[in-house]
């Protein structure tokens, strides 16, 4: 067996007679025969759709548990690239300073949670703080209709039958080093049931909260809607601000049987933090089901996610939404697939984002249509706005199609403030900043009004315009300048 060789970024290079770790990681993939161009990342991760990959084909968790820690055990840190463009890398992640620490008390809801979710009704709620289940609520009608809200290791001690038919059904456990992690050493998790026919109209809100620096968190979440059932999701990513590393190493996985409707929000903000999150997310869309699902990427150190929703049986419909806004050195990669594997079906994929200061955003949305998924109608768009000079946007939309009778299409636009939609709001009285900010977060209002939740969308508008706050004089240079 080959030894495996550490994927090395361009800059570490080494000139000169002195040999670097890419000169090293080169000879020795010379050694193995093969030579590899110095610089080049020879075992980066490609960005392809998970398409029913998942790990469970009857083993036990034990069993997973322990497949993946052996994974884990010998996987590098992964490095994610496409061919001409920049790459998403963690060699500057200290994992090994890292740690899930103790499970907190049950309780101690973290202040971040308290202060950032609006105050709703709600059909029930599960915060996990760090490593552990902090609280546990569900309202008595939706208990009474048969629905079941625990963590996830509840979930497999009280109902291991309902819990091993679904769990890992799409999610992978060994493609690389955190993935890997997540499934070895996963703990708490969140597992919600809404059972057939049942209709739940507030929203069951699942919270995953980072406190300080130094901590691990792998969160892990499973959500089945039964035939016919509808129900709203919304699930929450935060932080404090502080100073130093942490990580959070999600999997998510919702499925949907035949004829359910789930209307699935996520919003995340990681803080001013040295968060890095490396997250994969998996929907399922049964027979005649319907998902509406709008991620909010909205703050994190180093973020790289994965979001998959697939249609797997005849009828199934959906619309994949989502928005993101980078600041600062923030880094964002989103990979986002919209996969048939039968028809006929439906979807419709609209993102929007920004970037202000020195970040980083990247998404690359992939339509595939896999072979006998006829009668497959989609249309995929991604529309991004530059608002600093120093910031970069990639919006890479592609369709890989295995069936004739479909429509798919695709489009891409990366553009920068309208100086003369600036200067014809000035004209009708107001200031310039004042038209920055209407201009930009009325490119947002289009997809957070598809939340159709008010408090959720005044939240996600508030975010916004914070970060817009905070950004003022960089945009407004930059506006000035051209």
């Amino acid at each position: 067996m080959r030894s495996p060789v550490r994927a090395v970024a361009e800059a570490d290079v080494a000139g000169g007679g002195e040999r670097g770790p890419a000169s090293e990681a080169n000879a020795a993939a010379e050694t193995d025969g093969v030579r590899v161009k110095p610089g080049r990342h020879r075992e980066a991760t490609l960005y392809k759709a998970l398409a029913k990959a998942g790990a469970r084909d009857g083993r036990t968790l034990e069993q997973l548990r322990a497949d993946a820690r052996r994974a884990y055990d010998a996987l590098e840190l992964p490095v994610w690239r496409r061919s001409g463009f920049w790459t998403t890398n963690l060699q500057s992640l200290d994992l090994d300073a890292l740690h899930s620490g103790p499970p907190p008390a049950p309780g101690e809801v973290p202040a971040v949670v308290s202060r950032t979710l609006p105050d709703r009704p709600r059909a029930g709620r599960i915060v996990q703080s760090g490593s552990g289940v902090v609280h546990v609520e569900l309202d008595a009608a939706a208990r009474e209709r048969g629905v079941i809200l625990c963590s996830l290791e509840e979930a497999f001690a009280e109902h291991g039958e309902l819990v091993a038919r679904w769990f890992s059904r799409r999610l992978t456990i060994d493609r690389h080093k955190l993935e890997a992690a997540n499934a070895a050493f996963w703990s708490g998790g969140a597992f919600l049931h809404v059972p057939p026919e049942a209709v739940i109209e507030d929203p069951f809100e699942i919270v995953y909260a980072i406190g300080h620096p130094g901590l691990a968190q792998y969160g892990r979440t499973l959500v089945v809607g039964g035939q016919t059932s509808e129900f709203r999701v919304h699930e929450y990513d935060l932080a404090e601000d502080f100073e130093g590393q942490a990580l959070h190493a999600g999997a998510f996985e919702l499925y949907l049987d035949d004829g359910a409707r789930c209307r699935l929000a996520q919003l995340q903000d990681w803080g001013s933090g040295e968060v890095f999150d490396a997250s994969t997310r998996i929907v399922e869309v049964g027979r005649d089901a319907y998902c509406h699902w709008l991620p909010s990427l909205l703050g994190g150190h180093l973020v790289r996610q994965h979001l998959e929703l697939a249609v797997s049986q005849p009828g199934g419909d959906m619309a994949f939404r989502g928005l993101f806004f980078t600041e600062g050195r923030e880094h964002l990669d989103a990979f986002a697939v919209d996969l048939h594997e039968t028809g006929p079906s439906g979807g419709d994929v609209h993102w929007r984002g920004a970037a202000t200061g020195e970040s980083r955003a990247s998404f690359e949305g992939l339509i595939q249509i896999d072979p006998g998924a006829q009668q497959t109608h989609t249309y995929l768009q991604i529309h991004a706005m530059m608002l600093s000079p120093r910031a970069r946007v990639d919006a890479i939309p592609s369709v890989l199609v295995s069936a004739d009778d479909v429509s798919a299409s695709h489009g891409g636009t990366v553009g920068e403030l309208d100086d003369a939609a600036i200067f014809y709001m000035q004209s009708r009285g107001l200031d310039r900043p004042t038209a920055v900010r209407v201009i930009v977060e009325g490119f947002f209002e289009p997809l957070i009004s598809q939340l159709q939740d008010e408090p959720l969308e005044e939240l996600v508008r508030a975010k916004v315009a914070r970060k817009l706050a905070a950004a003022h004089e960089d945009i407004e240079t930059y506006a000035v300048s051209r």
